[in-house]
């Protein structure tokens, strides 16, 4: 898939995608990996938030991400509702080598749950699938959990760049399917979707708020 840095203008869709899971399960480098095609062994959380941009093609319209990442603020185990807001998509990590990461997603998608639209795409992300010797949670268990919360399903590697961008192409894709049907549905009504057929994703002062409340309570 190729890279696309294009104008902030030029895009037909804008999405806000949010990462979320415990600390440590590689949610920074899957960013830095889908938007970069960077990978560091000695990433390091930041405190406040960071979020960084990808546009990609879909059918035949330019859907741009933008990408949250909690930056360190999930060990507080608490994220501001600011954090969600306007979020159209969600990917929740844990690790496949770590079980508590994986037990953690329950919390997560109930909170993700709570702060967002009931049309939000979901996909749940087995990263770290290299350490293949280390696993301790089986592509079967996370699956079936997956099918059970009726969300998407995909296991990458950060480090192997494997399927960081079929995951997060999948949720654009899932999230330009709803967004096109509610679109046919409302015929020409300019006022039911923001921005015409844009996505709001919340302005600079959502972004000053949560990095200025530290995106959490402790």
């Amino acid at each position: 898939m190729a890279y696309s840095y294009k104008g902030d203008d030029d895009y037909d869709y804008l999405f806000k995608v949010v990462l979320i899971g415990d600390s440590g399960v590689g949610k920074s480098n899957l960013l830095s990996r889908f938007t970069k095609n960077e990978f560091s062994l000695e990433c390091k959380s930041t405190i406040g938030v960071e979020f960084a941009t990808r546009s990609v093609h879909v059918d035949d319209k330019i859907v741009k991400a933008q990408i949250w990442d909690t930056a360190g603020q999930e060990r507080y185990r608490a994220i501001t509702s600011a954090y969600y807001r306007g979020a159209v998509g969600a990917l929740i990590v844990y690790d496949v080598t770590s079980h508590i990461t994986f037990e953690s997603v329950e919390r997560w998608l109930k909170e993700l749950r709570g702060h967002t639209d009931a049309n939000i795409v979901i996909m749940l992300v087995g990263n770290k699938a290299d350490l293949r010797h280390l696993r301790s949670v089986s592509t079967d268990d996370a699956r079936a959990f997956a099918e059970r919360e009726n969300v998407f399903f995909m296991e990458t590697s950060a480090l192997e760049s494997l399927n960081v961008d079929n995951a997060f192409t999948e949720v654009l894709t899932q999230i330009y399917h709803v967004v096109s049907k509610k679109t046919l549905e409302i015929g020409d009504d300019p006022y039911a979707l923001p921005r015409g057929q844009t996505i709001n994703i919340g302005s600079k002062d959502d972004v000053s708020a949560v990095k200025t409340a530290g995106c959490c309570s402790a």
